[in-house]
């Protein structure tokens, strides 16, 4: 299994319009970074967690260089959406190449977030007099506790909270996936135990009110215990990517854009 990090940045992106802070200005391409989002494939499925505003620059250097055996543009297994934030959500419409060559892309979230989905991207899920370019896709709730089946392995949701509102992280097998959490219940820590690659948001040193920062990411890493800890969600006020790297725990690093991790 593989997970590859599309972007690993905050609403805003890194570098910020218009900001002068030394990090917007770094010349490190690690410094840079796209709205958040990951893709995860094994065999022949392909996987994307989050479809934000940049989805399109990202499927442009990852899944469009790929190809079936016959030559065509590898299929999208599907999106999997954490919660309804534009930065998370505002990609949809860029589906489209790969609705043309293989039809509908399943989607998989929360009620909530296909309902705010219907609403935002009306024409996307209109049953008639529908737009002739318009992508379409295959909904599927998404439900705690139970379990998805995709691409003939368990998909597990976990459960966390932005501040007041619910969102689900993904554990795919020993890779488990969870941006914008603040916090997380032990009933949902159980469930991450065994990982061989942890992915969390840490947004910067200093607290925040709806999202982890390294100290509260750290806490949660030794309750769960994973073999290696990727942080992601990542605010330019976090420093420059190298300096905090060089301060973190052995088995604790910062993810960035182009990242490619593997499991046996």
């Amino acid at each position: 299994m593989t997970i590859t990090f599309l972007g690993t940045g905050t609403s805003q992106g890194i570098p910020v319009i218009g900001s002068d802070h030394p990090v917007c200005l770094s010349e490190d391409p690690r410094d840079t970074r796209l709205r958040v989002s990951v893709l995860i494939e094994w065999d022949t499925y392909h996987y994307v967690i989050d479809c934000g505003p940049d989805f399109r620059a990202q499927m442009l250097h990852t899944l469009s260089r790929k190809r079936t055996p016959e030559g065509t543009l590898v299929p999208l297994s599907g999106i999997l959406f954490t919660h309804e934030h534009a930065d998370h959500v505002a990609g949809l419409d860029d589906i489209r190449p790969f609705v043309f060559k293989q039809g509908d892309v399943p989607i998989y979230a929360h009620k909530r977030v296909l309902t705010t989905l219907k609403e935002r991207f009306d024409y996307v899920f209109a049953t008639e007099n529908r737009y002739p370019g318009a992508p379409s896709v295959s909904s599927f709730e998404v439900i705690n506790n139970q379990s998805l089946s995709l691409g003939g392995i368990p998909v597990i949701p976990i459960e966390g909270y932005h501040g007041n509102l619910q969102v689900f992280g993904y554990r795919f097998d020993k890779i488990a996936y969870l941006t914008d959490i603040k916090t997380i219940a032990p009933e949902e820590l159980k469930k991450l135990q065994g990982l061989d690659i942890l992915v969390i948001n840490a947004l910067r040193y200093e607290e925040h009110q709806t999202h982890l920062n390294v100290d509260e990411a750290l806490e949660l890493i030794a309750k769960i215990q994973p073999k290696q800890t990727y942080f992601t969600h990542i605010s330019h006020h976090m420093g420059f990517h190298a300096q905090v790297e060089a301060q973190l725990p052995d088995n604790v690093h910062l993810a960035y854009d182009g990242l490619i991790l593997t499991t046996p």
